[in-house]
């Protein structure tokens, strides 16, 4: 079965390349001969590395068998030796250290028994090393990963993005942070070496052989993979014997679809200094933080005057309104059970539910300590002056049908471009990011892929939209409300600002749980859309010509067609 989706994938990206090849002359597109693509002529690297995803064996739980997952491993070439930090017996890929302004060639070898690619989630990079599902590679094939790193100070993340495959193969492994550094970052005397760690958050489920277990049917992929075994940087129970002092660590949340409430069991509240990719103007505060797939926050934890002995238990808090309402209605009838998801999430912990996610453990007095800086990072805050569409936002709509979650509308298809999603390069745009229940299936929705890029079909209002344009879509009250739960929404390419979070009239008692704990003063690449949320964010479009994706990085839900793209001309 494995093999006919294998060649099924595989017919259809060979035709949408044909078709997008045919109506975008000139685009760089994948094709066998780019596919095992070879160095670029006069591409100098500072860094060159092999990196192979394949088929390995980890002792991920403390006791009984290792466990089968898919791994990056790498070789450095070319570079510093710091480039590569590998986490010893872990399934996580390397920890990879850059510095702004390095040039970096990767040949990435594809040794699994089905297709494979890498998005460097974070890094403003050209198409051709965006990681689009476009130049996924079959196995035993090689692709060429050729970028220069310029993107500020920050912490990034990279994962597979096969379509169709991204989740169940994220979930088995093929992930891993990346850390940027610079010159304005190195000025802050910020925590470094060993107080400057990952804290990478993922959930998993283990059978009794320590084997995982993904989603079986369709239930559980409409709400995404949720597990009972918290796992932090690839161990479960996590510990950190700490020093009193402050430390820098930098949360990632690699989870299919989980969302995480960050806080302290005593109360004390967290501070951030950075958020997606970059570093934030000065450090904030928050009573709990939010965390949503895809997203990170680098963390400034700081155990000064705490007492050797003392003992910091970090939890996701407990949370409502993430979940379609008869999701949390039916876990309110288990007396607040944290168990009992069942089909819809996968078996595990459910979405919303209080549990440990690491314990910290003050092990040695120590007298020196960095401050915490007042100020980080001079910041350039877009405004809607420096948009050219400020009264004509682009729209990012949200909806859910049953066993069909969709962007504006449609389903991703690899050949289809709207009339909205054409962007000039160098531009900056206002999106609109909201829930709609109520959307209707224009006629190339209702008529499937038929073989034509999806290019001006309606004119009206200039986005394309089957005639709706903005007034159709912003009520979310139609049929898909019992649907309605929280999107986190990706947008690839350079990150963005977002400029106002309202919340509508839909369940705003659920939302009073969450609010307190969004960051939206940073450089952001994935925002969480709550139910009735609208977003705007200012997003530039500069420097690469080509495809972007923008995605829910709920990856069930990616995998489903969640997904759709941007072309840049």
């Amino acid at each position: 079965m494995s093999i006919i989706k294998n060649n099924r994938r595989q017919f259809l990206q060979h035709t949408a390349l044909g078709l997008a090849a045919a109506t975008f002359p000139g685009l760089l597109l994948a094709n066998k001969g780019q596919v095992k693509s070879r160095p670029t002529p006069g591409f100098n690297p500072d860094i060159e590395m092999q990196m192979t995803a394949r088929q390995g064996y980890v002792q991920v739980l403390k006791s009984g068998p290792r466990t089968r997952v898919q791994k990056f491993y790498a070789k450095l070439m070319k570079g510093p030796k710091k480039t590569l930090q590998h986490l010893k017996g872990n399934y996580l890929g390397p920890i990879l250290n850059y510095e702004k302004g390095q040039k970096v060639r990767i040949f990435f070898n594809n040794a699994l028994s089905e297709p494979s690619i890498i998005h460097w989630h974070g890094l403003h990079v050209p198409q051709k090393s965006d990681g689009h599902p476009m130049y996924t590679i079959q196995p035993g094939e090689q692709f060429v990963y050729e970028f220069e790193v310029m993107n500020r100070a920050g912490t990034s993340f990279y994962h597979s993005h096969t379509h169709e495959l991204t989740a169940e193969q994220v979930y088995k492994g093929l992930a891993g942070i990346i850390y940027v550094t610079d010159d304005e970052e190195k000025k802050l005397n910020l925590p470094s070496g060993e107080f400057d760690l990952p804290f990478v958050l993922q959930d998993r489920t283990f059978n009794s052989r320590n084997q995982l277990i993904y989603l079986q049917g369709m239930h559980g992929r409409m709400t995404g993979f949720l597990g009972d075994t918290i796992l932090v940087n690839g161990k479960p129970h996590a510990e950190f014997s700490v020093k009193s002092r402050a430390y820098r660590f930098r949360a990632l949340n690699g989870s299919n679809s989980r969302i995480y409430k960050m806080g302290w069991d005593d109360g004390t509240p967290l501070t951030a200094i950075g958020t997606d990719a970059g570093l934030l103007e000065k450090p904030e505060t928050r009573p709990y933080i939010m965390l949503a797939p895809g997203e990170r926050i680098d963390l400034w934890l700081d155990f000064s005057g705490r007492p050797v002995g003392s003992k910091l238990v970090m939890y996701s808090l407990p949370y409502s309104g993430a979940m379609p309402p008869m999701v949390e209605k039916r876990q309110k009838k288990k007396n607040g059970s944290s168990k009992g998801m069942g089909m819809m999430g996968g078996g595990g912990l459910a979405q919303g539910a209080k549990f440990p996610i690491a314990t910290f453990n003050v092990t040695e007095k120590v007298s020196d300590s960095p401050k915490l800086p007042k100020r980080l990072v001079k910041f350039n805050r877009l405004t809607e002056r420096d948009v050219d569409n400020a009264d004509h936002p682009l729209p990012i709509a949200i909806s859910m049908k049953p066993m069909n979650p969709m962007l504006n509308g449609k389903s991703y298809s690899m050949e289809r471009v709207m009339d909205f999603e054409k962007v000039p390069v160098g531009s900056i745009k206002k999106i609109k990011i909201f829930h709609d229940h109520g959307m209707k299936k224009d006629k190339h929705e209702e008529e499937g892929s038929n073989g034509k890029m999806d290019m001006g079909e309606s004119k009206s209002n200039g986005m394309g939209m089957g005639g709706m344009g903005m007034m159709g879509m912003g009520g979310g009250m139609g049929g898909g409300m019992a649907l309605s739960m929280a999107h986190p929404i990706h947008l690839h390419g350079q990150q963005y600002q977002i400029i106002s979070r309202k919340a509508g009239g839909m369940r705003l008692d659920e939302y009073a749980t969450v609010k307190d704990g969004f960051i939206d003063t940073g450089w952001k690449d994935t925002v969480l859309v709550m139910p009735g949320e609208e977003i705007e964010i200012i997003k530039p479009f500069q420097d690469f010509k080509g495809f972007f994706l923008y995605h829910c990085h709920n990856l069930e839900h990616e995998d489903l067609g969640m997904m759709r793209q941007f072309y840049i001309y």
